[in-house]
């Protein structure tokens, strides 16, 4: 992703509550990243059934290689 160096600038120049403020709009108005998705996910259990879903599926032989 390519950044103009004013956007930069004036990211840069911004004070602490302007700081804040842009947090604040990027987690209302941008997802995140898979990553952190994933990780939010495995730590409060809602993929815990599908990974037992696929340990079990390994175990039993219902599974086929690529």
């Amino acid at each position: 992703m390519m950044h103009s160096p004013m956007s930069l600038r004036a990211i840069g120049a911004l004070a602490p509550r302007e700081i804040e403020e842009l947090y604040l709009w990027l987690e209302q108005h941008c997802p995140p990243p898979i990553d952190t998705r994933v990780q939010s996910d495995l730590e409060a259990g809602r993929l815990d059934t599908a990974i037992q879903r696929a340990l079990d599926d390994e175990k039993y032989g219902r599974v086929q290689p690529l």
